[in-house]
């Protein structure tokens, strides 16, 4: 309940921010305390309430989260370059968590500073601290000019177009950048670090356009715009202040703006944090919807009075991949058994159907894929999250500075892309779901699932819209790493494009949020038309969760603010809430009985275990 008030807390924030955009030289101070009252700088001796557990020894590799947050605390996220998760990352984009550096990441941020002006002091030739940038590589710049050097890097590098992002995903952006920075490997000082970790705990972000980057070298553009600000330049947003000029946001909020020595412009926007930060909330939004997409599918194929013969554990042990076989499994679980009886499944018992369509039969082949998808993906994005994207990357342990190439964005923007088919898939395969519960030839059930069809169109524009979104969708699947533009007169001759991966996987989850809460919103529909038959127990609370927000439509009436609210259910994971604690027991109990959810050959939608005492089974398993 928590994260659910901390997210919607975030979404109004956004959703109010890009409304802003027209006035973002009005501070509203009014308005900022409204969207976000609960954000404040958490102080050392606050952070004593808010952390459970405690701090590993420096010597040991950091933890980087420490504690559970309650509804007026924060949890610490302890930044050292190494631990950073997915889910610590949607975390600060909800607002539910501070931040600060690991005493490792501290000593290996001095460590890799005093040997850079070491170097710097020195005047060698080294790329990015005593040269151009980019094509001007060759260019040497003079001792007196290496600070102005970075400050005009910053200032010509931020050129972006487009809405801004949202404080929350530009919170996000920052947290990245510090959690690179804490590795030790950019030469950056542990002050201008810990002032980025103060802007963070106070929610104190640049305005950064979701436009303007193309990948690599890293994300520089909204990366110039996130330092822009922490340099008193530009426009930032507080919750006090709102979008305000920045060096006023810094001041009213007790900050010290940032001032460059050597090369610490260049550590700061040289990575792949705006691909990697909406990319990790594009990942776990779709890793929520992955898992309702199976529990919307058992249930709309109990309500079309399919099979489920298809979904038995021996086909699936003869192709084991493992998500198929894991939506299998939920699938058997969900669905009538003698241990989670339908009587809509009793009902047509011996119907003689052999097999159903495709897009029933198959829920576990096509759903399966996406969840294997998402695990690849995150496992890339998690990697991609501690890795040092800088160039050139400092070894003080080896007095070395080497140029090279982390900054490219090639990683994460195939995942993503990948991610953005997968996930379109779902999509596309519930909207069929969702015609054949609209369809009466397909289905039995009324045309449109209204009682008056003529009268009333029913669920008619629902399927349009969802079938809208599924278009849209294919268009977004056009992978954007394939496309390349060189770049800086050739010299950056092959980029990634992962920007707009990011931004089009996130779109690709919304549109896919939808169709889903669409087709659970069809399902329930037909549901009314069966009874007073009634599914299994666990697919009768997703009816009724749904049933608290949107009542059975008697007839036509405006659905736009109710489909919203089916929507926010789906994005709230509250789909998967209700059913998870069976699919826990269910999943144990066959692992002790394989043969507890077989499904009779002779029978299609039967289920038996011989003389299985199932009394027993349920009391030792408990």
């Amino acid at each position: 309940m928590v994260a659910h008030n901390f997210l919607l807390d975030a979404e109004a924030i956004e959703q109010d921010a890009l409304a802003a955009v027209n006035n973002v030289r009005q501070p509203d101070s009014a308005l900022a305390m409204r969207l976000n009252p609960q954000a404040r700088i958490v102080s050392e001796s606050d952070s004593a309430d808010s952390m459970i557990g405690i701090e590993q020894s420096a010597t040991a590799m950091e933890s980087s989260t420490i504690g559970t947050s309650l509804p007026n605390e924060k949890r610490l996220i302890l930044l050292d370059g190494y631990n950073l998760s997915v889910e610590d990352l949607v975390d600060c984009f909800k607002d539910l968590c501070y931040i600060k550096l690991s005493e490792t990441s501290k000593r290996r941020i001095r460590e890799a500073r005093l040997f850079l002006e070491k170097i710097a002091a020195e005047h060698r030739i080294v790329y990015g601290i005593t040269t151009g940038f980019g094509t001007f590589a060759n260019v040497e710049i003079l001792p007196a000019e290496l600070k102005q050097l970075q400050l005009n890097l910053i200032r010509s590098h931020a050129t972006g177009y487009g809405d801004p992002l949202s404080p929350a995903k530009a919170r996000m952006l920052l947290a990245l950048r510090i959690n690179v920075l804490a590795k030790g490997h950019s030469g950056i000082s542990v002050e201008n670090v810990e002032k980025l970790v103060a802007a963070f705990n106070a929610f104190c972000v640049s305005f950064i356009p979701e436009q303007g980057t193309v990948g690599c070298s890293g994300d520089l553009c909204p990366l110039a715009h996130l330092a822009l600000g922490l340099l008193g330049e530009g426009q930032m947003w507080s919750p006090s202040t709102g979008w305000a000029p920045a060096a006023h946001v810094l001041q009213v909020n007790g900050l010290e703006k940032m001032v460059l020595g050597a090369k610490e412009g260049l550590a700061l926007i040289n990575g792949t944090q705006m691909v990697s930060a909406i990319g990790s909330m594009a990942l776990l939004r779709a890793e929520n919807i992955a898992k309702q997409a199976d529990v919307i599918a058992a249930l709309t194929l109990d309500v079309l009075k399919g099979t489920s013969r298809a979904y038995d554990a021996n086909i699936h042990r003869v192709r084991p991949h493992k998500g198929q076989n894991i939506v299998a499994g939920r699938l058997r679980a969900l669905l009538h058994s003698d241990l989670n009886r339908s009587e809509i499944a009793e009902s047509h018992r011996n119907c003689g159907k052999v097999q159903d369509a495709y897009t029933l039969r198959c829920v576990p082949q096509v759903h399966g894929v996406v969840h294997d998808t998402i695990e690849f993906a995150k496992s890339i994005l998690t990697t991609e999250i501690n890795s040092a994207t800088d160039n050139p990357l400092i070894f003080a342990e080896l007095e070395e500075i080497i140029s090279g190439g982390n900054f490219h964005g090639e990683y994460p923007a195939k995942a993503l892309d990948y991610l953005a088919i997968a996930v379109h898939e779902l999509a596309q395969i519930s909207e069929r779901r969702l015609e054949r519960l609209v369809n009466h030839e397909l289905s039995g059930l009324p045309t449109f699932l209204t009682r008056n069809g003529g009268l009333n169109s029913g669920f008619m524009t629902i399927q349009l819209c969802a079938a809208s979104l599924v278009s849209e969708n294919k268009v977004l699947c056009h992978p954007s790493s394939a496309d390349s533009i060189p770049t800086s007169c050739n010299q950056e001759d092959h980029v990634s494009m992962g920007g707009f991966s990011a931004r089009k996987a996130l779109k690709i989850v919304e549109h896919t949020e939808a169709v889903l809460a669409m087709e659970l919103m069809a399902a329930c529909q037909g549901m009314e038309f069966l009874k007073p038959l009634k599914s299994t127990k666990t697919l009768q609370k997703v009816y009724d969760l749904v049933r608290t927000v949107s009542p059975a439509l008697e007839e036509d009436r405006f659905m736009h603010p109710e489909i919203q609210e089916v929507i926010e259910l789906v994005r709230q994971n509250k789909i998967w809430e209700v059913v998870e604690p069976h699919l826990t027991q269910m999943s144990q109990l066959e692992s002790y009985h394989p043969q507890l959810l077989r499904q009779e050959a002779e029978s299609p939608t039967a289920s038996a275990l011989g003389q299985l005492d199932f009394s027993r089974v349920l009391s030792t398993h408990q």
